[in-house]
């Protein structure tokens, strides 16, 4: 478990800029995609992508229930760590959820409920529909090392789903409070946890390792379950046994993990709030 990551002292920036894009229209999702788009200080976006040089195109973070930006006081949190200079310039692109119970989830597996049935469709739309508009659209960059997946609870899960099986577009995840109980079984007597969490599975009998970093985060009070009675709750032990089989893979905990346990954090945006400054500077810090 890593403590929170510090920030450096403080220097005046002038504020984020925020824009409002409703123009995508998902094929596969049938709908239609409202963005939620933050620009760092002093780039208002008045120049087309096409008119920059590759030098001037920023890093991308999308990141899942864009809705929640407000409750997340996001424009707040990314002013103090301009003003702080602890993260580099990036573009922000919040997806605002649709069906988010049928859309987040893992591309190759629904669950035993059936929900996630749209999660092939969800990823299918980020990579064919999503990433090509923005690119067009917005002075991001375009290769995978630049580009940063994230996402809270369901979100997180499908976020992590996303940058795991599609390297060649992205290099890190980020994973609040994600839902890695998602299994393909109901917790009866036949239930197992090394045979029925459908996260777990996928990185045990996926391919090799890839350029990949991912950043987690629980709360000690994300829930209360405890299934097993080891006295350590799900939501935590599901996170860690997915950084088990991260490292069996072979990724390694010191360079291409960051666990975040935040005492009496909750599943909720005030707890995801709090740990986002830790999020970023890991993301995006100088």
């Amino acid at each position: 478990m890593a403590e929170l990551l510090p920030v450096s002292t403080q220097a005046y920036s002038p504020p984020v800029s925020v824009r409002h894009d409703d123009s995508l229209v998902s094929v596969p999702l049938n709908r239609s995609i409202h963005l939620t788009i933050i620009l760092p200080p002093n780039d208002q976006g008045d120049r087309l992508p096409q008119d920059r040089l590759p030098q001037d195109r920023l890093p991308v973070l999308y990141l899942n229930d864009g809705q929640d930006l407000p409750k997340l006081h996001m424009t707040e949190v990314l002013d103090s760590l301009y003003q702080q200079q602890a993260i580099r310039p990036f573009v922000l692109v919040a997806i605002h959820a649709g069906d988010r119970i049928q859309e987040y989830g893992t591309a190759a597996q629904a669950d035993y409920m059936n929900r996630g049935s749209k999660a092939a469709r969800y990823t299918d739309f980020v990579l064919t529909e999503l990433i090509p508009y923005v690119e067009k659209h917005y002075p991001v960059r375009t290769d995978a090392a630049s580009s940063v997946f994230a996402g809270f609870s369901l979100g997180g899960l499908s976020a992590f789903d996303i940058v795991y099986h599609h390297p060649d577009r992205f290099s890190r995840a980020g994973v609040f409070s994600g839902s890695f109980w998602w299994r393909s079984r109901a917790f009866d007597g036949a239930y197992s946890d090394d045979t029925d969490r459908i996260a777990h599975q996928l990185v045990r009998h996926g391919g090799g390792i890839q350029p990949l970093r991912f950043w987690f985060e629980t709360g000690t009070d994300d829930e209360t379950s405890d299934r097993n009675n080891n006295g350590i709750i799900d939501s935590i032990e599901d996170t860690t046994d997915l950084i088990d089989e991260l490292v069996r893979k072979g990724y390694r905990r010191d360079t291409d993990i960051r666990y975040v346990e935040v005492p009496g954090g909750q599943h909720n945006q005030e707890t995801w709030r709090a740990v986002m400054p830790d999020f970023l500077i890991w993301a995006f810090g100088r």
